[in-house]
């Protein structure tokens, strides 16, 4: 499963906190943002750790990302670190049939 995750959180200790998580399972893309490919059990357990560590009023977000987005890339500006991750961005639902 492919996975993109943001986050939005206000005090340092926490949201580093939340980095640390999320870097086990992924790669840092940009501020508050990762790229992540895990399996269903790895996502439960992260979304786990992630929720005994985040307070009222903080936000993380994940979105699926799908197979037919590998080819629809695309970098402006500054390349991004090649880290643990073939992840790409891509927010289009699957096509129904």
């Amino acid at each position: 499963m492919r996975l993109a995750v943001a986050y939005d959180i206000s005090e340092n200790k926490i949201r580093t906190r939340v980095f640390k998580i999320l870097e086990r399972y992924g790669a840092w893309r940009q501020y508050s943002v990762f790229e992540i490919e895990i399996s269903d059990i790895q996502r439960l357990q992260m979304e786990d750790e992630i929720k005994t560590v985040i307070k009222s009023g903080d936000k993380v977000r994940i979105y699926e990302l799908y197979e037919r987005c590998v080819g629809a890339i695309t970098d402006l500006g500054e390349k991004q670190p090649e880290k643990r991750s073939n992840i790409v961005w891509c927010f289009h639902q699957p096509l129904l049939r």
